[in-house]
């Protein structure tokens, strides 16, 4: 649950252009997917739609991806409508629809979304709130009925919301310890003052101390009504049968008069500069504008602009192979009603900004003067019409797509986007830019990096509370659901895919899934920099990394996006290679693809803008809290002197050289090591001949197989770090152990349905006990980490400084009665149920197909591991899940490493 501003995109994106500011993405990612030929998306079926008596608006998308479905029900209210002084009303409500209603209190609520073994949330923005489930298509008729039921019964209890108020106040802490977060929330109120808009959905701890349960229920009554809503369904459904379900769980429900919505008028800007200190390992310099909003007429051409302002072949991010900067591109975060648009540019630590941000500010006024490249704009509209075009190979995403269009656009479907899309010119965009792009009403922003100082060993939380045992008994479902719910059953065994073994050693694995005309493809080489960097070349594994995104030995760096333009893709070179294409241009994206790969430039010129880019980045990393809290944690686990804790030396990076980056890449690049997974609109036989055609030739440099993989570890003791964060306001806690076994072993599908119970989601022991009784946390959870000779188990938790203890106490109790007393039968029960379900769920996009292949590779299990699971899963014993925990489990040995203000 959580509110989410319409930058946070922007949040993410300036976060991760701190810790990885010169990286392109290492994998093609749906939701900033490639650009296609300017046609709308085609789906196998057309859309039904329906609207019901009292109002309420259902879309039907049918995709037979996986036997899964998504629905999103968006209501047409968020931040905007909150009433003043109350900015986190809409947020607040949100936390609350998860608290019970009328026919289905809490506790049922969380039972039923564990066994439905999906995933289920929500988010509110200054216009919609979205509450969204992912489960088993069979389980569609139990979704619908909870939302029916919250539509119409909330309860709304006083106190559930002075219990919800505590975990609120923990989000609200958490967000307010993000530099990214402090910028972003400064920049809307700026650029929004006097609106609506003007705080974002979060909400403020003033705020909530002042909100009632009243207030809510007032907010609840005037706008979650059928007639302010629209649903949509997507994934593996009859669409009929969908539409009777949904007349049948909300046609009841009475339409409401829906109050006046405020407009959103923004002023005039005045242009400023504002200063932020971060604990971000680079500096960065912004400068952001007021854009369009989703709504506006000017919303393609928008999205355009934005493309070609931070495009690859554009003059923002010709920066960074110049040396001028880490990173630099452009960011569009649009509202329903307004957008933001920021120019943001990275600098090395402690470098004066004050010569990238002019060069910034000339690259811009250039654009606005003399308008954009004719052909850049035509890749973008590709670009975007991609979205729509990969959308099917994704349920969720699909949904998302519907709710975007319908629910926030104001469309008739995602389709209407693509014709907005084709209608742009230059002459649009190039008209937006010269009105947008006015240093007049710029708001400039530095966000340069502080250390807040060295971790302290020893530094324990002090105090203990004891902590009872809370009542542990089962929560019978309501009729509607137990008959749906209560009996288990093994999953459909997966259809195996087809695997191609060349006579290079490079292994294929090809799932067809015919539901868009789209392939993609992702690579993986089994590499471990820890294992593989030559002694005093820490570091060299980046950099050749990095050295991917300056083109081939055929086509330079430009040239090279330009081809991929051309066809409309999206590729990315190295250790995680992949590709999105259309169907029709898979043949010339897998012959991009491979001579990236395989025969990178290498140029000199952009080896010494690199190696000094990451030397400068790793100068400001190594002193973040974020790195040695990661650090922290290694050395927690790990014995003194594990490969694992080698880190690079920035001096010592400024003396690489491009002959030891070429010798890395002849040593760790090797068809042995390396698996290729294509997924989508292909036929096994197509895909083998191709990726023959381009990799069979590929042959290892010579040598034995280098060893990629970790040595065993003994097991880890007992210890306390404190590592200090000025610029945080809560507390983020892990406790942290090594184990003896791998995910070869046996018992760990024990351990996992004793984490199923203990830490996973909404209705563990965990989030129960950290979150719901007490508030101790916003968010909990525990998990299980593996590699091949390893495994690791770590709960993590954010918290006020004051309330660390406390929730420390309550998660280490609750570990050791795991090991004490076997879960219940409902425990057990829920936990198989939801592991059960949730296996198909694993299939329900391209990208978790081909992540689990991957993920089996590189632990070297079968790829038939899920069935295998599902087994063990539904004979699994609550003797065997207490005998797992305490064979494995130390709770006495878990080390504490903390991240936050210093005490």
């Amino acid at each position: 649950m959580t509110a989410r501003l319409t930058t946070t995109a922007l949040s993410l994106s300036l976060a991760l252009l701190a810790v990885a500011p010169a990286r392109a993405d290492t994998m093609p990612h749906l939701d900033a997917a490639p650009p296609p030929a300017a046609q709308p998306a085609a789906h196998a079926e057309a859309p039904v739609r329906a609207t019901l008596s009292n109002g309420l608006r259902v879309v039907v998308v049918r995709d037979r991806l996986a036997p899964v479905v998504t629905t999103e029900i968006n209501y047409l209210v968020g931040s905007s409508a909150a009433p003043k002084g109350f900015p986190g009303t809409a947020h607040a409500l949100e936390h609350m629809m998860f608290r019970g209603s009328k026919g289905l209190d809490k506790d049922q609520l969380a039972a039923i979304g564990a066994r439905l073994g999906g995933s289920y949330n929500a988010d509110t923005t200054e216009n919609v709130t979205q509450y969204y489930y992912t489960a088993p298509a069979d389980d569609l008729g139990v979704i619908l009925h909870i939302e029916a039921l919250r539509m119409q019964g909330l309860t709304l209890d006083a106190a559930d919301w002075d219990k919800e108020r505590g975990a609120i106040e923990q989000e609200v802490s958490r967000d307010l310890s993000s530099p990214s977060y402090q910028y972003l929330s400064r920049l809307q109120s700026i650029l929004f003052t006097g609106t609506p808009y003007e705080q974002d959905a979060l909400g403020t701890r003033p705020s909530f101390e002042k909100t009632d349960a009243a207030l809510l229920r007032g907010f609840y009554e005037k706008w979650y009504a059928p007639n302010n809503a629209i649903l949509i369904i997507a994934g593996d459904v009859d669409p009929a049968r969908a539409i009777d379900q949904v007349r049948a769980a909300f046609g009841e429900i009475p339409r409401r008069t829906l109050p006046e919505r405020a407009p959103v008028h923004p002023g005039p800007v005045t242009a400023q500069t504002l200063h932020f200190p971060t604990d971000y390992p680079v500096g960065l310099i912004t400068v952001a504008w007021r854009m369009p909003g989703l709504t506006a007429r000017d919303y393609a051409a928008a999205q355009i602009l934005s493309d070609v302002l931070s495009s690859q072949r554009g003059a923002l991010y010709d920066l960074v192979p110049a040396g001028k900067a880490l990173f630099a591109g452009f960011e569009f975060a649009p509202k329903a009603d307004a957008g933001i648009g920021i120019a943001i540019a990275a600098f090395p630590k402690e470098q004066d900004p004050a010569p990238l941000l002019h060069e910034v500010n000339v690259i811009l006024a250039t654009i606005r003067d003399k308008g954009v490249p004719t052909d850049l704009v035509e890749a973008a509209r590709r670009k975007e019409l991609a979205q729509l075009s990969f959308s099917a190979n994704s349920i969720s995403g699909l949904a998302e797509n519907w709710s975007q269009a319908l629910a926030v656009m104001g469309l008739n479907s995602p389709d209407d986007l693509a014709a907005m899309l084709n209608a742009v010119t230059p002459a649009d965009v190039n008209r937006l830019a010269r009105q947008i792009l006015d240093p007049g009403e710029a708001v400039t922003a530095l966000l340069t990096p502080e250390d807040s100082g060295k971790p302290v060993t020893g530094k324990g939380f002090g105090g203990s509370e004891s902590f009872a045992t809370p009542p542990d008994h089962p929560v019978p479902l309501p009729d509607w659901a137990r008959t749906a719910l209560t009996s288990l059953s093994l999953p459909p065994s997966v259809t195996p895919p087809s695997v191609f073994t060349y006579p290079n050693g490079l292994r294929l694995i090809v799932q067809p899934a015919h539901v868009g005309h789209t392939v993609n493809v992702y690579g993986m080489v089994r590499q471990n920099a820890d294992m593989q960097e030559p002694a005093g070349q820490e570091g060299i594994a980046a950099i050749t990394e990095d050295l991917f995104t300056y083109g081939t030995r055929t086509l330079d760096r430009l040239a090279f996006q330009k081809a991929l333009d051309d066809i409309a893709a999206t590729e990315s070179a190295g250790p995680g290679f992949g590709l999105a294409v259309l169907t029709p241009d898979f043949e010339r994206g897998m012959e991009l693809l491979a001579d990236n790969e395989l025969h990178p430039a290498f140029p000199d010129r952009a080896f010494q803008v690199v190696r000094m880019q990451t030397a400068q980045a790793l100068a400001g990393r190594l002193r973040t809290p974020d790195y040695l809290f990661g650090r922290a944690v290694k050395a927690a686990v790990s014995p003194p002197h594990d490969p694992s804790l080698r880190q690079p030396d920035p001096q010592k990076v400024m003396h690489l050289t491009l002959a030891d980056v070429r010798a890395f890449y002849a040593g760790a690049y090797r068809p042995d090591l390396t698996t290729i997974v294509v997924a989508g609109d292909i036929t096994p036989e197509r895909a083998q001949q191709v990726v023959g055609r381009d990799f069979d030739a590929w042959t290892a440099a010579g040598g034995a197989t280098p060893a990629v993989d970790l040595p065993t570890r003994p097991d880890s003791r007992a210890s306390r770090t404190q590592v200090p964060d000025h610029t945080s306001v809560q507390d983020t806690a892990m406790l942290a152990e090594s184990l003896g076994l791998t995910a070869a072993h046996a018992d760990h599908f024990a351990l996992t349905v004793g984490n199923e119970v203990l830490g996973d989601g909404f209705s563990s022991r965990l989030y129960r006990d950290l979150r719901v009784r007490t508030g101790y946390v916003y968010s909990v959870s525990s998990r299980f980490s593996w590699s091949r000779n390893r495994g690791g188990y770590s709960i993590s938790f954010g918290a006020d400084p004051d309330k660390v203890g406390k929730a420390r106490d309550a998660a280490v109790h609750d570990v050791t009665a795991m090991q004490n007393n076997p879960v219940s039968d409902d425990e057990l029960t829920l936990a198989k149920a939801s592991l059960l379900r949730g296996l198909p769920l694993q299939r329900a996009s391209l990208d978790s197909i081909a992540a689990e292949d991957l993920h089996l590779v590189d632990l070297g299990l079968p790829l038939d591991t899920p069935d295998r699971a599902a087994k063990a899963y539904y004979g699994m014993t609550a003797a065997a899940v207490q005998a797992a925990f305490r064979t494995w489990i130390r709770p006495r040995d878990l080390a504490e490493i903390v991240k936050g203000p210093a005490r």
